[in-house]
C-alpha cells in the first residue's frame, strides 16, 4: 500500500474525519480561506502604495531638526529680564 493508492488516501480521509469531525474541518477551511483573502488584500495595498510612492503622489513628511542642531540652540545664552 503506497502513497499512490486510492485506498490509502480513502483510509487516511476516514481517519481524519473521525479524529477532527466535519465541523472542525469546515472551520479550518474557512479560516484558511480568510487568511488567503487577507494576504492578497495586503499584497494589493502594498503594491498600490509602492505605485503611489513611485508616482510621487504620496505626501512626504519632514523630519524633526537633527539632535545636534537642537543641542546648539539649547546651549545659546538666553536673555532674561530681571
Amino acid at each position: 500500500m503506497g502513497f499512490d493508492s486510492i485506498w490509502h488516501w480513502l483510509i487516511v480521509l476516514v481517519i481524519v474525519l473521525l479524529i477532527f469531525g466535519t465541523s472542525k474541518l469546515r472551520n479550518a477551511g474557512s479560516d484558511i480561506g480568510a487568511a488567503v483573502r487577507n494576504f492578497k488584500k495586503a499584497m494589493k495595498e502594498d503594491a498600490d502604495a509602492a505605485k503611489d510612492a513611485k508616482d510621487g503622489s504620496v505626501e512626504r513628511l519632514q523630519a524633526d531638526a537633527p539632535v545636534a542642531e537642537a543641542a546648539k540652540d539649547a546651549a545659546k545664552p538666553q536673555d532674561h529680564a530681571p
